[in-house]
This record gives C-alpha cells, structure tokens and sequence, in this order.
C-alpha cells in the first residue's frame, strides 16, 4: 500500500491510476491525514459479494430446514388447473 500527499496525487494521477490497475491500493493524505483510497474496483466488488454471500449463509442457518417436496407444493400453490 502506497501513501501519498494530495498534491503528488493530483500531480502524478495517470502512474496512480496505472499502479491500481496492477492491484495495488493507494491511499491519499492532506496534511498527513488519509482522506481518500484509490485501488482497484474488482477487489471492491470481491469483498462486497463476500460480505453478502456471509450473510446470505448466516441467515440459511438460522432458518428451518425445508425439504424438496415443500418446495414442490409451494411452486403449486395457487395455480389453477
């Protein structure tokens, strides 16, 4: 992870953008403070589909189980025939 100052990082924009492309994480500071991240957006997206798929196993555990001929009759329920 590389560090730099705003004004490097307006200055040098186009190396910072190629140094994300490689999967590399840059992280932007103001007077020595971290105010911005630039990284590449895939790994972004990986850990949001993570997060999710987490707390879609969490909540399949939570629930009760449900067997294949539930399932059937509910794919009916309703219809007319």
């Amino acid at each position: 992870m590389t560090t730099v100052g705003a004004y490097e990082a307006k200055t040098h924009l186009p190396r910072l953008i190629r140094a994300a492309e490689r999967g590399e994480t840059v992280i932007i500071t103001r007077h020595g403070k971290p105010v911005a991240q630039l990284g590449p957006v895939q790994d972004q997206q990986r850990q949001e589909i993570a997060e999710v798929m987490e707390r879609m196993a969490a909540l399949r555990r939570r629930l009760p189980k449900v067997s294949i001929e539930e399932i059937l009759a509910w794919r009916h329920e309703g219809h007319k025939y």
